[in-house]
C-alpha cells in the first residue's frame, strides 16, 4: 500500500502558482465558463466586478424566531434545488434590488429555483419532509410540494430540531444588505473581493449558532458563568493550571475569587462524621447550584435561558 503513495514535492514557485490559482476561483467562481481567463482578461474582471461586489454584498444566514443565525451560508452550502450557493446570482454590478425579499436565482441551465433556500444537513444528506422524502424529491419552487404520484404532502416540512431548541420549520433562508445587518447588531466582518461569500465572516461563521460566541450567534456568557470556581468536576486542563490561575488572579487583586476556589476546595473534602450518602448528597446539591446559573445569550433579550456548567459550552 506504501509503495502506491505518490509524493509530490512543488518548489516556492509551484506553491505560488497554486496559490494564485486559488485566488483566481475565489475571485471569479464559475463566471469564466470553464475556460480560463487570460491575465488582461482577469485584471478586467476584477477592475469591473471586485469593487461593485464589496460594495453590494449580500449576507445570507438561516435564523430562527430569536434572531440568531443557526447557519452562516457560504459558497459551498447546498441549497434546496441541491446546487451550491457559489452557483446562485449573488453579484449586483448595478446596485441592490429594493425589493424584499431579495430573490437570488440558481445560475445553473435548466434549474427552476427562483432563490436560494437552506435546508440543514444531517451527516452528508439534507434532512427529509415530514413525508419521508429527500428535498431532490420536492419541487424547487414554493411551497415545494412532493413530487411523488401518491404522496399527499402539500409543502417540504422538516421535524428536523436545530441546535436552538427549535424546529427547522420556524427557521427562514434571510438575505440582508450590510445595512441591515448591522441595524440588527450582528458582525459583518471585512470587506471582500471573493464571490458568493454570504454570511461568512470569520473562522466562527463555520460553527453552527449555539456554539458562537459572537453576537451572530449565542453571544459572549457573563463574567458570572465564566468565574465560576473550579471544581473537581471541571476539564482536566482547568484543574492543572488552578495554580497558575490563581497566582494571576493575586496579581491582580481578585482576592475574592481565591477564597471561593479555597471554599470550593474545603467543601469538596469530607467533613467529620459525614457519611457517604451525606457527601455526595451536599456535593450534589452545590453542583446543582452551580447548574442554575441562568443567562441570557442574546443583546435582544428573547433567547430561552440556558442552563449548564462550562464543561458543557467549552469542553
Amino acid at each position: 500500500m506504501a509503495k502506491d503513495r505518490v509524493h509530490l514535492q512543488i518548489d516556492q514557485r509551484g506553491a505560488s502558482s497554486i496559490d494564485a490559482y486559488l485566488e483566481y476561483k475565489r475571485i471569479v467562481g464559475d463566471d469564466d465558463g470553464g475556460v480560463m481567463f487570460s491575465p488582461e482578461q482577469y485584471e478586467a474582471y476584477k477592475k469591473k466586478v471586485v469593487p461593485q461586489r464589496m460594495k453590494n454584498r449580500l449576507f445570507v444566514s438561516w435564523i430562527g424566531s430569536s434572531g440568531m443565525d443557526c447557519k452562516l451560508v457560504g459558497p459551498e452550502t447546498m441549497c434546496f434545488c441541491n446546487h451550491r450557493f457559489r452557483q446562485h446570482k449573488t453579484d449586483f454590478l448595478k446596485g441592490i434590488p429594493d425589493e424584499r425579499p431579495i430573490l437570488l436565482p440558481c445560475k445553473e441551465k435548466g434549474c427552476p429555483c427562483q432563490t436560494y433556500h437552506y435546508v440543514p444537513m444531517t451527516g452528508s444528506q439534507q434532512v427529509r419532509c415530514s413525508c419521508k422524502h429527500f428535498p431532490d424529491e420536492h419541487s424547487v419552487k414554493q411551497p415545494y410540494t412532493c413530487r411523488k404520484g401518491s404522496c399527499k404532502c402539500t409543502g417540504f416540512r422538516s421535524s428536523y430540531t436545530c441546535g436552538c431548541g427549535e424546529p427547522a420549520y420556524s427557521h427562514i433562508t434571510i438575505v440582508e444588505t450590510k445595512e441591515e445587518r448591522l441595524a440588527r447588531g450582528h458582525p459583518v466582518g471585512q470587506d471582500t473581493p471573493y464571490q458568493a461569500m454570504g454570511g461568512i465572516t470569520g473562522f466562527s461563521s463555520l460553527m453552527d449558532g449555539y456554539m458562537r460566541l459572537d453576537p451572530s450567534g449565542a453571544g459572549a456568557p457573563p463574567i458570572e458563568f465564566l468565574d465560576q470556581p473550579i471544581t473537581a468536576t471541571d476539564h482536566p486542563f482547568l484543574r492543572a493550571n488552578v495554580q497558575s490561575i490563581k497566582a494571576h488572579r493575586k496579581a491582580i487583586g481578585m482576592d475574592d475569587k481565591i477564597d471561593k476556589d479555597l471554599a470550593e476546595r474545603m467543601s469538596a473534602m469530607k467533613k467529620p462524621g459525614e457519611s457517604d450518602m451525606e457527601y455526595y448528597e451536599r456535593r450534589y446539591q452545590e453542583k446543582r447550584e452551580y447548574k442554575i446559573i441562568k443567562r441570557n445569550w442574546s443583546k435582544a433579550g428573547n433567547m430561552k435561558l440556558y442552563n449548564s456548567d462550562r464543561n458543557d459550552i467549552f469542553f
